[in-house]
């Protein structure tokens, strides 16, 4: 039975098969000719699809147009399970992040370096430096830099497990925690005591976190705040909850890091 869907149903089951049949955002627009941030648009339920382009989808994708509106879409899609089940592993795969702590370390070690000099680098700022180091590389590559998990909360995207970490630098001698004050505002900061393992970092790596450093490392923390909180990967998600690196790809300028050919529509 057809029944009427909003543009985010529509979106969703978009999203439900190109994932099932394991083809890339990227991989799909191509195919259909429009650009990757115009279908993460349409994933997202912000753009509107028009019949020639869900005409495109469904021979790309392999679905009935009837089947696509009923309302046990996509029960009814012939997917194999072996597929299915290898698909499913390789999201897993992808989307849940795995701590990688030395090189989480030597990332802290590397931006304290360089930002050392900078009154303004305390707790709020270098987690923003942190988040945004991760979440442009993940957008960049589709592969984690530290793994480390973020979750949103009312100052912004925060590391977790970050004080176990850093708890663990000081003890070693790698950090020095220091209380001081930046424009009569109590902040605790961390001087590097040793310098980065940069052998631990990939040539891409590094200049993902250097862009960072070079565009935010100046900005006080309400800047730096302000600016992580209209960024969509924090925006879209719940207070409280563990921020999806996934939604690195809907982002649109000027935080998307990805340079994208304009679409001729």
């Amino acid at each position: 039975m057809s029944i009427k869907l909003t543009q985010k149903q529509i979106g969703q089951r978009i999203t439900e098969v190109r994932k099932m049949k394991g083809l890339s955002q990227e991989d799909l627009a191509k195919s259909i000719k429009i650009s990757r941030p115009s279908l993460a648009q349409i994933e997202l339920g912000n753009r509107r699809v028009d019949i020639f382009e869900l005409q495109k989808l469904s021979m790309i994708l392999e679905f009935s147009l009837d089947d696509f509106m009923s309302e046990d879409f996509p029960a009814s899609q012939d997917v194999g399970l072996k597929e299915e089940k290898k698909v499913k592993k390789e999201e897993e795969r992808i989307s849940v992040p795995v701590l990688q702590v030395n090189k989480f370390k030597n990332v802290l070690l590397y931006i304290l370096e360089r930002c050392a000099g900078k009154p303004n680098v305390g707790e709020t700022v270098l987690y923003k430096l942190l988040y945004f180091s991760d979440f442009n590389y993940y957008e960049l590559y589709e592969e984690h830099l530290t793994g480390a998990t973020y979750r949103k909360l009312p100052y912004g995207p925060v590391p977790q497990k970050l004080d176990i970490i850093i708890g663990q630098m000081v003890k070693k001698g790698q950090l020095q925690k220091v209380n001081t004050e930046h424009h009569g505002y109590r902040q605790t900061r961390y001087l590097p005591l040793e310098k980065a393992d940069l052998t631990e970092l990939r040539a891409s790596e590094k200049e993902i976190i250097d862009r960072v450093i070079e565009q935010m490392s100046d900005w006080s923390a309400s800047m730096i705040s302000d600016y992580s909180h209209k960024d969509l990967p924090w925006e879209v998600t719940d207070e409280g909850k563990d921020i999806s690196y996934e939604l690195a790809f809907y982002r649109e300028l000027p935080y998307s890091v990805r340079v994208y050919i304009d679409e001729n529509e």
